[in-house]
C-alpha cells in the first residue's frame, strides 16, 4: 500500500508486533502514512510487506541517540504529525529481589523511551497545524500489581509525564494522551503466561485465566481494541481531549 501524499505522518515505536503493529495497521487503513520503529528488522519489514506500515527503521527507544536519529530520518521523508510511543517491556520479580539494574531497565525502556521519542519528534511537530502524541502505558500506570513494582513505577511515570506535558502544550495544536490497556493478547502477556505456568504448574488455559480474571469482562483485551482507541485520539474530533489516561480494560479501572 503506497503512502498517500500529504496524509498525516504517524510514527509508531514498537510497531513490529502486538499492540504497536495493530495501531500501525489501523492508522494506515485510515489513509495515514505510517513509519514503524523497533529493535528487530524482520517484524518491521513484515509489517511493511503486509501493508500495515509504509516505512520501517531499526532503533532502540532506550538509546537516546539511536531514537533521535531514526525519528530525524522519518521526518526527512515527511514531517511527523502523530507520535505513538508504544515500545515497552515487562519483567517480574518480588520487590525484595528487584535490584537497581531491574528498575533501571524498566525505566529506560518504558519511561525514558517515551521521553526520548517525544523529545525527538516534538520540535518539528509543534510547527505543524495538527499534532497528536499518544503514549501506550498500561493499567499498571493507574494501579498497582504485585511482583512488577519496577514496571508499575515506570508506567506511572509515563502517565505523570503525559499529564504535565499536556498542560505545557495546551496552547498549541498538539494533544498528549495515554492509553492504558489491561492484560492484552500480545507476546508480552504470552511471556507472563509462560512464567505463571513455570512457577505454578498450571496449564496454559489456567494461566491465561489468572490474568483474564483482572478484567470484569473475564477476558483478555485485543490489540485491535487498543488500536481503535488510539485512532480516535489521533483524529481531529479528539482535539479537546488532552492530558488523559484512558483505560482499555473491560472495567478493571
Amino acid at each position: 500500500m503506497p503512502a498517500t501524499p500529504h496524509a498525516p505522518h504517524a510514527l509508531v515505536t514498537g510497531g513490529g508486533r502486538g499492540i504497536g503493529r495493530a495501531i500501525a495497521a489501523a492508522l494506515a487503513k485510515r489513509g495515514m502514512t505510517v513509519t514503524v520503529l523497533g529493535r528487530q528488522r524482520a517484524p518491521l519489514d513484515e509489517a511493511v510487506a503486509a501493508g500495515d506500515a509504509h516505512f520501517a527503521d531499526v532503533a532502540d527507544v532506550a538509546n537516546e541517540a539511536a531514537i533521535k536519529a531514526a525519528i530525524a530520518r522519518a521526518a526527512e521523508r515527511q514531517p511527523i504529525d502523530i507520535l505513538v510511543a508504544n515500545a515497552g517491556a515487562a519483567e517480574s520479580a518480588p520487590f525484595a529481589k528487584s535490584d537497581a539494574a531491574l528498575f533501571a531497565r524498566m525505566m529506560d525502556v518504558n519511561f525514558m523511551g517515551v521521553v526520548h521519542s517525544i523529545q525527538a519528534a516534538l520540535p518539528s511537530m509543534r510547527t505543524r497545524p495538527y499534532g497528536r502524541i499518544v503514549a501506550v502505558a498500561s493499567t499498571a500506570g493507574l494501579k498497582g500489581y504485585a511482583y512488577v513494582s519496577a514496571y508499575v513505577a515506570a508506567k506511572h511515570a509515563v502517565v505523570g509525564l503525559v499529564r504535565s506535558l499536556a498542560l505545557e502544550l495546551a496552547a498549541t495544536p498538539v494533544t498528549v494522551n495515554a492509553v492504558c490497556p489491561g492484560f492484552t493478547e500480545t507476546d508480552l502477556v504470552a511471556g507472563s503466561i509462560d512464567t505463571i505456568m513455570k512457577k505454578t504448574g498450571r496449564s496454559r488455559e489456567q494461566a491465561a485465566a489468572e490474568l483474564a480474571k483482572h478484567n470484569p469482562q473475564g477476558r483478555l483485551v485485543t490489540p485491535r481494541e487498543v488500536a481503535d482507541t488510539v485512532v480516535w485520539l489521533c483524529g481531529e474530533g479528539a482535539g479537546a481531549v488532552t492530558g488523559q489516561a484512558i483505560a482499555v480494560a473491560g472495567g478493571e479501572i
